[in-house]
């Protein structure tokens, strides 16, 4: 087994090398399974998911099980080499998110009419190859440049905790054993040290009071002060890494086969996949199935039991209120079938659906941005000012502590060898590594300004000059910047990227701006849509991963270089995959329903003028007033951390129930009801919640992969049982 790398100081580790071959190959492959697994769970409900920790596990694992066996005598991986892996690998993966392959595409292939585009395509007129590379390469990489010179502000400066970064930086730190940098406030630095020297009077030892200082991270993840003897504990952390270590990867392992069973197993018996649980007659009529999907049901454990409720309550609001009342009333035909998207309840009660998660977006947007602005001039010029009056003594030996607490820590750790340890930084004073690692301004303009003009002369050259003009396309690309910035700093302190929020705020922006009359009004809607979506969703995961980085040390160059060759590989492995799917499946069918796309369709329709079914524009206007107070007292309220605002649902989360079908959202409520069980009984310790996440992944990986064999078999006329 290849050991794991040498204690480096968090200052040191830009310098080690970080882009090599074996990091690029491993991250495209790992970034490969991830897209795979992406693309049938985002044709089936529009979900995909970074897989930033899984990435990370797989990494280590490769870089000590299988790389070994190639290149014995290589030089150890690293922790920073694991960033730039799952960096590539999260690049990969989105990519049919991020190029609308799940939403917009699908939208105008399966639902634009030739009227909606202007008299440029046909409906049901399918995209070749070429148009596909296009596409992907117009919309790749404008997000990534817009991220670069926003690390400074919102990782740097303000700190913004994007916790799914942080922990998969944890992840990586406890793996390979090495230094992760912790960002505290003085007075919490303060109080940790005199409760300590409280609770443990020091000696005249001054290397008590180091060790006493010393905060390492545990094998499962969490960070806690510990008291140390002083004594060399390497062999022990290291075994109980190594134990954190092989205990993930069984878990992951033993996860992925079982859901990998399953995938195959439901080919040859379909029944499996729609299980009639509440009667004959509500399944044909209202689609009241079950469908015990692992995936599903881990996807429910990623995205916990609140929002899982919420989606719950929307499918019982759509399927289990609005769907019959508007069939016994008769609003919708009787002799429509339930997956009639232009007759049937299915397509009418999206409009309820729609009208809740624009609104929430809205009012969301609305909210962040106003605090947004206040925060940046108004809190960080307040903050900056108290800097300057601090008293210049007292801070003097603040930092003096600080040098010296992490000097003699440092030199102790490099003495005894000892892994895990975490930098104590004080989180008002900015850690940036040296210039040479950063990424230079003159790339990140001209970059910019690269990727902007592709972005225009692609799609253009794409739909055609009548439909979409150059005015319009400037203008997508100058939305799609602000709405990115929203993006990254809403990710950052939620952990939640609203990108479909964010195309819904791009659309009914260019309703404003584009005539409702203007030739091909509809496409041009969804092209704009799709550009504000690629580009927040990019930016999103680059910081993501960028925060990442900034805990361990990683070069954000090494970073930037892993997203650009991810993005340029997504190109061509998505547009295959697109091509794939369509050629073996009749989409939109049972099995892949596209919500996302009809979604992405019916709101262009609704921006652009165009009618709705018989008595859902009152439906979808009362229920979008509710909702949209709702999200006003949830918005205004959510960093005073009040018990009563997990009552109040989200409006996203209540759409997506309510355009999904229950069987999807029944199998995702029980992940939810099992990880919030599993937390409560381990009384929310980090290693089970790393734990927790790796054993969701290895359900949503498994299904997702051998989705390929089905594919195969689906393309083979293999019989079913």
């Amino acid at each position: 087994m290849l050991d794991i790398q040498p204690h480096v100081a968090w200052d040191s580790k830009p310098a080690i090398q970080q882009i090599t071959v074996r990091a690029t190959v491993v991250g495209l492959a790992i970034g490969s399974l991830v897209l795979i697994s992406n693309f049938q769970f985002g044709l089936q409900t529009g979900w995909v998911s970074m897989m930033s920790l899984p990435s990370a596990l797989l990494a280590c694992w490769f870089f000590r099980q299988i790389w070994p066996l190639i290149r014995p005598n290589d030089v150890p991986f690293t922790d920073v080499e694991t960033v730039y892996v799952q960096s590539m690998a999260v690049a990969v993966g989105t990519g049919p998110l991020a190029f609308g392959f799940v939403g917009v595409i699908p939208a105008i292939e399966k639902f634009l009419t030739k009227e909606e585009s202007g008299g440029s395509r046909e409906q049901g007129q399918t995209f070749g190859m070429c148009q596909l590379l296009m596409w992907s390469a117009g919309l790749a990489f404008f997000g990534i440049f817009i991220a670069v010179p926003l690390r400074k502000q919102v990782i740097v400066r303000e700190k913004l905790p994007f916790p799914s970064g942080s922990a998969t930086a944890m992840l990586i730190a406890v793996l390979n054993g090495s230094e992760i940098l912790q960002e505290v406030s003085r007075t919490d630095l303060l109080q940790m040290r005199n409760r300590r020297l409280s609770e443990f009077p020091l000696s005249q030892d001054s290397d008590r009071e180091v060790s006493m200082l010393s905060i390492r991270g545990s094998p499962d993840g969490y960070s806690a002060l510990e008291i140390d003897s002083g004594e060399n504990d390497t062999h022990g952390v290291n075994e109980a890494n190594e134990s954190s270590y092989e205990e993930n990867i069984q878990i992951l392992f033993r996860t992925f086969a079982v859901s990998s069973i399953y995938t195959i197993g439901s080919y040859f018996l379909p029944i499996v996949r729609t299980i009639p649980i509440f009667g004959k007659a509500l399944s044909e009529n209202y689609l009241w199935e079950f469908q015990p999907s692992p995936a599903y049901i881990g996807q429910g454990m990623i995205m916990g039991l609140p929002t899982v409720s919420y989606m719950l309550f929307g499918c019982m609001l759509g399927w289990g209120i609005l769907a019959p009342m508007a069939k016994h009333v008769g609003w919708v035909p009787p002799d429509a079938g339930v997956d009639d998207w232009e007759r049937g309840v299915h397509g009418w009660i999206l409009w309820t659906s729609l009208s809740i998660m624009v609104v929430d977006s809205v009012v969301g947007f609305i909210v962040v941005t106003v605090r947004s602005l206040i925060k940046f001039w108004l809190t960080d010029d307040k903050a900056r000012l108290l800097s300057n009056v601090w008293d210049d003594s007292f801070e003097s030996i603040l930092l003096e502590e600080e040098r010296v607490i992490n000097k003699r820590r440092n030199t102790t750790s490099s003495s005894s060898n000892r892994p895990n340890t975490v930098k104590l930084v004080y989180d008002d004073v900015d850690h940036e590594v040296a210039d040479e690692h950063l990424v230079k301004l003159t790339t990140v303009i001209s970059g910019i300004i690269v990727s902007s003009l592709m972005c225009i002369i692609l799609v253009i050259y794409l739909f055609g000059l009548e439909i979409i003009p150059v005015y319009a396309m400037v203008t997508a690309l100058f939305i799609a910047l602000f709405l990115s910035i929203l993006g990254i700093r809403a990710l950052g302190e939620t952990d939640l990227n609203p990108v479909s929020g964010i195309g819904k705020i791009s659309q009914l922006i260019f309703a404003l701006l584009i005539p409702r009359d203007r030739k091909g009004a509809v496409l041009l809607n969804l092209v704009a849509g799709g550009v504000a979506e690629s580009g927040a969703q990019q930016a999103g995961d680059l910081m993501q991963d960028l925060k990442t980085g900034h805990l361990l040390g990683a070069s954000p160059r090494a970073q930037f270089i892993a997203q650009i060759l991810g993005a340029i590989w997504s190109i061509i492995l998505s547009s295959v995959m697109y091509i794939c799917y369509n050629k073996v499946y009749q989409i939109p069918d049972k099995q892949f329903r596209i919500p996302t796309a009809i979604v992405w369709i019916d709101c262009a329709r609704l921006v652009t003028g165009q009618g709705l079914p018989e008595k859902a524009l009152g439906c979808s206007v009362v229920l979008g007033i509710i909702f949209a107070f709702l999200s006003l007292i949830r918005n205004c309220y959510r960093e005073s951390n009040r018990n009563w605002l997990m009552y109040i649902p989200s409006g996203v989360a209540v759409g997506v129930g309510i355009y999904n079908t229950p069987s999807f959202t029944i199998a995702r409520f029980i992940g939810g009801v099992i990880a919030s069980t599993w937390m409560n009984r381990q009384q929310l310790n980090m290693g089970a919640k790393t734990k927790m996440i790796v054993f969701s992944s290895g359900l949503v990986l498994g299904e997702g992969i051998c989705s390929i064999f089905n594919m195969l078999f689906t393309d083979l006329k293999v019989p079913h049982l």
